[in-house]
C-alpha cells in the first residue's frame, strides 16, 4: 500500500529543498572554463582569485582552457553542461559581443548563460615595442594615418575584448590596420615585445612587468581614467579620441538553469574573497579593480553592453574574416 505525504508536509519539503541545496554545494570539485588561451587575462586573473575561493568553498576549482573563435568554443562547452553548479564559464566582456559579430551562433549569450559572479575589471593598454620609435600616442596616429594599412595589431582573438578594444581606438582615431589574431594573450606579447606585430591593447595585467622592464613602451589606457599603476599614461578620452574607451571585465557565468540558491552563494563567497587583504594586494600589484555586484546588475551590465558594442559593430562594419 502506497503511503503519501501529507500536502502541510509536502510543502514545508519543497521550501527546504533550495536551503539544502546551498548548504551541500559544493560537494565536488569544480571545473572552470576559460575560453581563451593560458597567459591571457582571462587565464591569469581568476587562477589568483581561485586560489583564495577554493579555500574558502573546500573544494578544487579545475580551470580548463578551450579557446578560439572569440570565446565562444569554450562557452559552448558551459551551454551544454550540466546546471549543477559545478561548471562555470569565466568570461571577458568578450561575451557581450559574440552575438553582433557571430550570426550562427548556436547558442544565445544573452539567455544560455546566466551571470552568477563578478570579479574585476582591468584597463587594455595600447603597447609597442621601443625599437619602433613612437613615443607618444599622438605621434602614433600620425603615423598610422600617414601609413594606412601598414601597421598591424595583436589579438587573442576575432571578438575578443581586447579585439574590440583595438577596433574602438581604430575607428575613433580613424586609421586603418591589419588585424593579427592568436591562440593566446602570452604569444601574441612575445610578437610585439620582438617587433613582428606593431602593437597590441593588452591587459595591463599581463603587460605591466614588460613595461616596467622596459622592453614595451605603453602610449594609452582603454579605460575611463587612469590606471594607478601606470600614471603618467593617458587615457585614450584624455588623448583626444572620443568614443574610444572599452572596459575589460572578468566574470563567471553558469548554463541556463544553474540554481539560484549556487549562484547566491558563489556571488557571496567571491565578495568576501575580493575583500581578503593578501588578494587585495596581488590584483592591486597587476592592475585589477575588483568590481562587487549582485548577479542581477551583472546582469544588466551585460544587456547594457550587447546594446552598446552590438551598434557599435553593426556601425562600424566590423565583420568576421
Amino acid at each position: 500500500m502506497r503511503r503519501y505525504l501529507p500536502f502541510t508536509a509536502l510543502l514545508i519539503l519543497l521550501a527546504s529543498a533550495p536551503a539544502a541545496w546551498a548548504d551541500v554545494w559544493p560537494s565536488k570539485a569544480i571545473r572552470a572554463v576559460v575560453p581563451f588561451g593560458a597567459g591571457s587575462a582571462t587565464d591569469i586573473i581568476p587562477r589568483i582569485v581561485f586560489e583564495q575561493l577554493q579555500s574558502q568553498l573546500g573544494q578544487t576549482i579545475v580551470v580548463e582552457n578551450r579557446g578560439g573563435a572569440g570565446g565562444t568554443i569554450g562557452a559552448l562547452q558551459v551551454v551544454k553542461a550540466e546546471p549543477d553548479g559545478y561548471t562555470w564559464l569565466v568570461h571577458s566582456s568578450a561575451h557581450t559581443v559574440a552575438p553582433a559579430l557571430y550570426s550562427n551562433l548556436p547558442f544565445k549569450p544573452e539567455t544560455d548563460l546566466v551571470p552568477m559572479s563578478m570579479i574585476g575589471s582591468v584597463p587594455n593598454v595600447l603597447i609597442i615595442s621601443p625599437s619602433k620609435g613612437i613615443k607618444t600616442i599622438q605621434d602614433f596616429v600620425a603615423y598610422a594615418k600617414a601609413n594606412p594599412g601598414k601597421l598591424n595589431f595583436a589579438s587573442v582573438g576575432i571578438g575578443s575584448a581586447v579585439h574590440l578594444s583595438a577596433e574602438r581606438f581604430r575607428v575613433s582615431a580613424g586609421y586603418d590596420a591589419v588585424h593579427v589574431p592568436f591562440k593566446g594573450g602570452a604569444e601574441a606579447l612575445a610578437e610585439v615585445i620582438a617587433g613582428r606585430v606593431d602593437y597590441y591593447f593588452c591587459p595591463i595585467a599581463t603587460a605591466l612587468p614588460h613595461i616596467r622592464e622596459g622592453k614595451l613602451l605603453a602610449l594609452a589606457v582603454s579605460s575611463k581614467t587612469r590606471a594607478p599603476q601606470l600614471p603618467d599614461v593617458p587615457t585614450t578620452l584624455e588623448a583626444g579620441f572620443p568614443d574610444s574607451d572599452y572596459t575589460l571585465w572578468v566574470g563567471i557565468l553558469g548554463p541556463r538553469g544553474t540554481p539560484k540558491e549556487v549562484t547566491e552563494k558563489l556571488n557571496g563567497e567571491m565578495k568576501k574573497a575580493l575583500e581578503n587583504p593578501a588578494l587585495r594586494e596581488k590584483l592591486d600589484r597587476i592592475g585589477v579593480q575588483s568590481m562587487p555586484m549582485s548577479p542581477d546588475e551583472f546582469g544588466a551590465l551585460i544587456d547594457a553592453e550587447l546594446k552598446t558594442y552590438g551598434d557599435f559593430i553593426r556601425k562600424s562594419g566590423l565583420k568576421i574574416n
